[in-house]
């Protein structure tokens, strides 16, 4: 009777969501299966299950995750994606989705670079050497952007590959075709990868499933990598067909040299890749100095590198404004063929921007004046502009910067010596007690230029010529030798000629804390190589956990003792939230 009772339950709320219980039931169990219903549905308790809350949150995470408009309902476009081919790797892995990047790291990694696997179950459709030549092309993928290797074996291996059907053993049956398409367990669970037989398996052809990508896919998670919400991205979860002129993703990029690094050994064919002459010396701390720019970038922006606003799309790339053009960032400067002009990549766009930022769903918000913009990739997403005061209740006109804090997920809006914080799930969305004063947040200054999150989870801070790294566990101004604030046009924009160390301003303490730059600080547990190209987290260590230890000494000597400093600071760091929250 309990179990009935439950079940009409779920069936009414499912009903009231999408107006087809079959649907709904099937959503469900879809939900369930790829981690939004916080596990197995058999698990779920009736407390859980009967609350129309967390359905319908389910169901908003789904639709934020790929990309919908996040309206908490089963409506025919979410179904429609629901029914999608696409991994059986659940969406979400661990606790929290504020995540600092775009991708999304697992928690666990190989500890050695050089990796076998064996196929030890091959699909019936397709010849072995043809299944063995994809597969190395598959492995090929992720080699091209680290320093791992990939070798065949006969015998034992790291990563095991098999074709199965049904029920394989492993209690996560394959469906037939279409639907679950392939699954594969991260390093910390073996790290194999099983391929549902029953789909038509293909190569190089639009028809059936293309093995070569689902296979590419699959060893993502193999070596640690979670889905994304990148749609473009190969670790996105959906299958998007057959891609004769495939090409790995930034996002997929910055993911897989976030957990190994980036590749240092020479490629040993036209791979492509990155090699030891992307940096050339060192400092006295230590850390890597980038290579400038073999060529000026743009010597009018290298003079004047003051911006209107930077901001990452949702796509990965991330953009400068400034009056009426536009420039792309690369790893290492500006892409070639820049500026361009903002009229140009964003039709119905003005000059002279005030702030930018793209949120969860995708969409870019872009603002000017007494207005705001909406776009949804390059095409602006319905009737715009409209006023800020229409859209964004509580936020004031003229604004100097915005963006989504990774603290929380909130945006923040910064003018004058003020800020705001804006949720649009509240109501009010802007709680009475702002504004607050920017200095609130520690070393930022007042009447700023922009601020964003990059992708190596960093809050940076523009103003003028200078930029500042906040550090959001500390809650400051992030502590670094060069101290900041430091040069955007020579760490950002690879103009060689800007200077490479701290940049003195009124309103900076930076040179207070170059004399302290010979020693290690609590909570900047990585090398410093310099924002731009800074490797998030160094190669050699375990991303899997936190460090709370600090370096013994000055000197460098890597002995290792633990420290309540980090302790402490996160103390301070939650009671400062409580500033800004």
């Amino acid at each position: 009777m309990r179990h009935t009772v439950i079940s009409f339950t779920l069936f009414a709320t499912l009903l009231q969501l999408s107006k087809s219980a079959p649907s709904g039931s099937s959503a469900l169990l879809y939900l369930s299966q790829y981690g939004y219903l916080g596990g197995n549905l058999r698990s779920l308790n009736s407390s859980a299950l009967t609350d129309e809350r967390v359905l319908r949150k389910a169901v908003e995470d789904f639709q934020s995750f790929a990309g919908l408009d996040v309206t908490g309902e089963l409506d025919d476009r979410t179904l429609k994606e629901m029914q999608l081919p696409r991994c059986g790797v659940k969406d979400k892995v661990g606790t929290g989705d504020n995540r600092a990047k775009r991708y999304a790291l697992q928690g666990s990694r190989w500890k050695v670079k050089n990796l076998n696997y064996k196929i030890s179950k091959y699909p019936k459709n397709l010849n072995t050497k043809e299944v063995d030549k994809e597969i190395h092309r598959a492995f090929s993928v992720w080699s091209q952007y680290t320093d791992l290797t990939f070798t065949p074996s006969k015998g034992s291996a790291h990563i095991e590959i098999r074709f199965e059907s049904g029920e394989h053993g492993d209690g996560d049956p394959f469906d037939g075709p279409g639907g679950t398409l392939a699954h594969a367990y991260f390093p910390v669970f073996g790290g194999d990868a099983h391929f549902d037989a029953s789909e038509k398996w293909t190569i190089n052809s639009y028809r059936g499933t293309n093995l070569f990508q689902v296979a590419a896919h699959e060893f993502g998670h193999s070596l640690g990598l979670s889905h994304s919400d990148v749609r473009e991205a190969l670790m996105a979860p959906f299958y998007r067909g057959y891609d004769p002129l495939f090409e790995l993703h930034e996002d997929d990029i910055q993911g897989i040299q976030a957990l190994y690094g980036k590749k240092t050994r020479k490629p040993g064919g036209g791979g492509g890749g990155y090699d030891d002459s992307d940096f050339q010396g060192s400092n006295p701390g230590g850390h890597r100095v980038p290579a400038p720019a073999p060529t000026p970038v743009d010597s009018n922006l290298c003079k004047n590198p003051k911006i209107d606003t930077i901001f990452n799309s949702a796509e990965g790339y991330t953009y400068i404004f400034k009056g009426d053009k536009y420039w792309k960032l690369t790893e290492e400067s500006v892409a070639p063929g820049y500026p361009k002009a903002i009229s140009s990549g964003w039709p119905g766009l003005p000059g002279d921007i005030d702030a930018a930022f793209t949120y969860k769903n995708g969409k870019t918000y872009f603002f000017k004046g007494s207005k705001y913009w909406r776009y949804k990739g390059r095409k602006v997403d319905g009737d715009y502009p409209k006023e800020i005061s229409e859209g964004f209740t509580g936020i004031p006109d003229d604004l100097d910067a915005a963006m989504v804090w990774s603290g929380n997920g909130k945006i923040y809006f910064f003018k004058g010596a003020k800020f705001w914080r804006f949720d649009p799930s509240q109501r009010p969305p802007v709680k009475s007690t702002y504004p607050k004063p920017i200095s609130n947040w520690e070393g930022v200054p007042n009447n700023l230029d922009a601020a964003f999150k990059w992708t190596n989870g960093y809050t940076y801070f523009y103003k003028g010529d200078a930029y500042y790294r906040f550090n959001d566990r500390a809650f400051a101004v992030d502590k670094a030798s060069p101290a900041f604030p430091r040069a955007i046009a020579y760490w950002w924009l690879g103009c060689s000629n800007a200077p490479q160390g701290t940049i003195g301003t009124s309103e900076s303490r930076g040179w207070l804390l170059d004399e302290e730059s010979d020693q290690d600080y609590a909570g900047s547990d990585t090398l410093d190589t310099g924002e731009h190209h800074e490797q998030t987290p160094v190669p050699d260590e375990d991303v899997s956990s936190p460090q709370f230890y600090q370096r013994e000494g000055g000197n460098g000597s890597g002995v290792a003792k633990p420290s309540l400093i980090p302790l402490v600071l996160m103390l301070v760091y939650v009671l400062l939230r409580q500033n800004v929250g």
